[in-house]
């Protein structure tokens, strides 16, 4: 989350009421994060004081954000704890604001737990695993677009930036990757919607119960798999301390891996690549996060993440994936 486009205040309010909102009476512009211009907007309705989160979307057009909100819609249709979009009298979810497309979501409650426990460990393993069930009847199909594709894109834009031994780590584990995806083993992984960015800051809880997942805008199908990775790669591993930042923390992986299959045990495909996909999720946000380093866009409030953190992740993955792997899935709660 950003500022790249500064919302006049008249604006904002007109787009409140005409979602039936109420009165606008506070924007806010959201620090943190680097895709979208985000505020949190207060209201006053019927006497009440009612939060949302006001998005404009600054790269995904009007062609792509029908999938992202009515995703969004679909798993609250579930019982999934997302921020569903507001809609207006026509029962349209996306919207215009200043020529570019907008949202307008419920604000969840609680805060982001940036140091979690096993126990949140454990309740975002759950809800993952009902999210991808919920989203196996969702009609609408979209490529996860900072897929293979895009890392393929992507990588000779970053290289000339890098060091020689980066070079070599990014060239070598793009070209793992492509030959993973070409195998029968990952064509055979189950797949549907994933969020695809759930890490810690996109997740709310209060008083230790998780009140909701957010921030759908990088969602699109691809593998249940590299969604679970993603969340292991920042749920489960060290931060902060450069002595030991991005190391694996087995205690809450394997908190996270025995949640999720209590309600959805991984297939044999998926056991066999999930040191591939631990090793698939570091390159994705070590990529990002080199892309966004070094090829910054401007932005009102714009703090990129420094990009080693996830360097030291999939040096790590890279290996120690496949006996890491092998100690988590022998564990006798996720005997297949």
């Amino acid at each position: 989350m950003a500022v790249y486009t500064e919302i006049p205040f008249a604006d904002a309010a007109a787009l409140l009421e005409r979602l039936n909102l109420g009165t606008l009476t506070d924007l806010r512009g959201i620090q943190g994060g680097i895709e979208n211009t985000n505020y949190f907007v207060t209201s006053e309705k019927d006497g009440a004081t009612h939060e949302h989160v006001l998005t404009v979307f600054e790269r995904l057009g009007f062609d792509q954000l029908p999938y992202y909100l009515h995703l969004m819609k679909h798993l609250a249709g579930h019982g999934i704890p997302v921020p569903a979009p507001a809609a207006d009298a026509s029962g349209e979810v996306m919207h215009r604001l200043l020529g570019k497309p907008a949202a307008v979501v419920d604000k969840l409650r609680g805060h982001s737990e940036l140091v979690p426990t096993v126990r949140h460990n454990e309740a975002v393993g759950a809800m993952l695993a009902r999210l991808h069930l919920a989203g196996r009847d969702f009609a609408m199909s979209q490529p996860n677009l900072r897929g293979l594709a895009w890392w393929n894109d992507t990588v000779p834009v970053v290289m000339p930036h890098l060091e020689d031994s980066q070079r070599q780590l990014l060239q070598s584990e793009l070209a793992h990757q492509n030959h993973i995806a070409s195998t029968p083993a990952y064509a055979a992984l189950p797949r549907g919607p994933v969020h695809a960015d759930l890490f810690r800051d996109n997740v709310m809880f209060e008083d230790g119960t998780l009140t909701g997942f957010f921030d759908f805008y990088f969602a699109g199908n691809d593998t249940w798999l590299f969604d679970l990775a993603v969340c292991l790669n920042d749920w489960a591993v060290s931060h902060g301390d450069p002595a030991i930042d991005g190391e694996h923390q087995p205690e809450l992986a394997q908190a996270m891996l025995t949640a999720y299959q209590r309600v959805r045990p991984l297939s044999a495909a998926e056991r066999s690549l999930l040191p591939a996909m631990l090793r698939a999720a570091g390159l994705r946000f070590w990529l990002s996060r080199l892309w966004d380093w070094h090829l910054p866009r401007d932005a009102a409030m714009l703090q990129p993440h420094d990009p080693t953190h996830f360097e030291r992740v999939l040096r790590a993955r890279a290996t120690e994936a496949r006996n890491l792997a092998i100690t988590l899935l022998e564990e006798p709660a996720l005997a297949a």
